[in-house]
């Protein structure tokens, strides 16, 4: 093994929650760095003999110099493509120049980055233009660069994966713009992290730039009839016509599938252009088994069935809990904080409620009045926000960042407290959070609590007109949970009194 580590930026996302485990396995030492250290640590490769996790944010120089101090090589797998960043062009530009300068201070040897294929020219989108313009200031520096350039990646989880499953699965008659007929050359996920992990242990590949494809060179179109064919799905029928923009394709991509419009847009603008390999040097360099577009389909398609989903586009970016959830503070900390709680308590121990606690949501749903759920996730989509398709990575395991459905997973703490944080619109914040506490005589008691702080007076009338409905649906959750662990209720569901001041990890800060 090395005697240095290996830099991986972006390891919570889909290509660098997947590369981190690959390099270990072939013997690197590994230093996985993200934004979140609860996400780091939630990481099933997180205690593996040969990895160290640090908590980085590409876009603060200081934080990142430490991260990359004492590495012998870095990879470059971050962006910032996503709902939160209004102009991530000039976000990337500033995270690729922050990245160049503190690989250069630290002696690394050479960077890796994964982009996107696409010639210039005035049809390149601004994602395309953007990933380009990263690998040249990269490049720029004194540390040599590998630029691996890439087209549509075909895996399970991946934003371009799950665009394409969610508008064949839903639609038989598609209506589509002109780009269905644009060529592409996708590549499978397990094709990528092969090229990457090979890059490092070839020094021919230092400093040069790639085109990375699969074997096949097709249409979107007979992308689209062949996932229909491994999917067991009825032939589609696709009308390309002239007047849907990218505009309005991404809005209609962020009705029917999970990926947001923000998303959505750049993907599709990116696939008004041409991405094929120019040339593929790479494939002498780092000889491998090229999956075809069906064989790669085909593979995530049983991933799914089987629930082995290793990394999902949706659980990439920051993890940012509020300030006003944090424990300890006061009860004025952030404005007013409302609260809605319910508890009950069933025979068992903790350790027998928890599983029924830990699979809500997703295709398991909200076990009590799943119809409002949808409705609501129906107007969130509507209002633009990420709605309920997004479902669960895992059924019946969550972990820090998770997404499930409009929630974001902050804390598990099993099997005693999960919080989650909403991402629907609202007038304000919200965290839902359940907590098992241990009594006597083999009891449990679980809490579950509502937390939220208003912004203006909208908030507040949002808040207390949906008071009546959230005591109903409250009280139904509870009583269905105990009814899925199959043990007796003891007491409740009641409504408890808000909470003042509480401290968190205190057993005994029950309202």
């Amino acid at each position: 093994m090395p005697s240095s580590a290996v830099l991986v930026t972006g390891a919570t996302g889909y290509v660098g929650g997947r590369l981190v485990p690959h390099l270990l396995k072939r013997g690197h030492r590994v230093r996985a760095a993200g934004r979140s250290a609860a996400k780091l640590a939630s990481r099933p490769w997180a205690g593996w003999e040969g990895v160290e996790t640090v908590q980085t944010d590409v876009l603060d120089r200081s934080s990142l110099a430490r991260a990359v101090a004492g590495c012998r090589a870095v990879y470059y797998l971050v962006h910032s493509m996503n709902p939160g960043t209004r102009d991530f062009a000039e976000t990337d530009r500033l995270a690729a120049e922050n990245m160049a300068g503190a690989a250069a201070e630290a002696g690394v040897q050479r960077i890796i980055y994964l982009g996107g294929l696409g010639e210039e020219g005035e049809d390149l989108s601004e994602h395309l233009r953007s990933r380009r313009e990263v690998g040249e200031i990269l490049a720029s520096g004194p540390v040599p660069t590998t630029f691996l350039r890439a087209a549509v990646v075909l895996g399970s989880g991946s934003a371009s994966f799950e665009i394409l499953r969610y508008l064949v699965e839903r639609l038989p008659v598609m209506v589509t713009p002109r780009w269905v007929e644009t060529p592409c050359q996708p590549i499978g996920i397990r094709n990528v992290i092969g090229y990457l992990a090979g890059c490092l242990e070839n020094d021919e590949t230092t400093g040069g730039t790639f085109d990375i494809g699969g074997p096949d060179v097709l249409t979107y179109r007979r992308l689209m009839e062949i996932y229909a064919e491994e999917a067991g799905l009825p032939r589609r029928l696709v009308v390309p016509v002239p007047l849907l923009t990218p505009r309005l394709s991404s809005y209609w991509i962020h009705f029917v599938t999970p990926v947001p419009s923000s998303i959505a847009r750049p993907l599709v603008e990116g696939l008004r252009t041409p991405v094929l390999c120019r040339e593929n040097r790479i494939r002498d360099l780092i000889p491998q088994d090229l999956l075809s577009c069906r064989r790669a389909i085909g593979l995530a398609l049983d991933r799914i069935r089987k629930d082995r989903v290793d990394t999902c586009w949706s659980d990439a970016g920051a993890l940012r809990a509020p300030e006003w959830i944090q424990c300890g503070d006061p009860d004025y900390a952030g404005g007013t904080v409302l609260e809605c709680g319910h508890r009950v308590v069933m025979s068992g121990s903790p350790a027998d409620v928890w599983p029924s606690v830990e699979r809500i949501g997703g295709h398991s749903g909200w076990y009590f009045a799943n119809i409002l759920w949808r409705l609501r996730g129906a107007l969130d989509r509507f209002l633009g926000g990420i709605g309920h398709r997004r479902g669960r990575r895992h059924s019946t395991r969550l972990s820090a960042g998770d997404a499930l459905d409009f929630w974001r997973v902050l804390e598990v703490c099993a099997p005693h407290r999960l919080l989650l944080l909403a991402e629907m619109k609202m007038p304000g914040e919200a965290v839902l959070e359940f907590r098992l506490h241990d009594l006597s005589e083999g009891r449990t008691e679980l809490i579950q609590q509502a937390r939220y702080r208003p912004k203006g007076l909208l908030g507040l009338a949002y808040w207390y007109a949906l008071v009546p409905l959230h005591a109903w649906l409250y009280r139904g959750m509870l009583r269905k949970i105990a009814a899925s662990v199959r043990r007796p209720v003891l007491e409740g569901p009641e409504r408890l009194a808000p909470r003042r001041g509480f401290v968190c990890g205190d057993e005994g800060g029950r309202p």
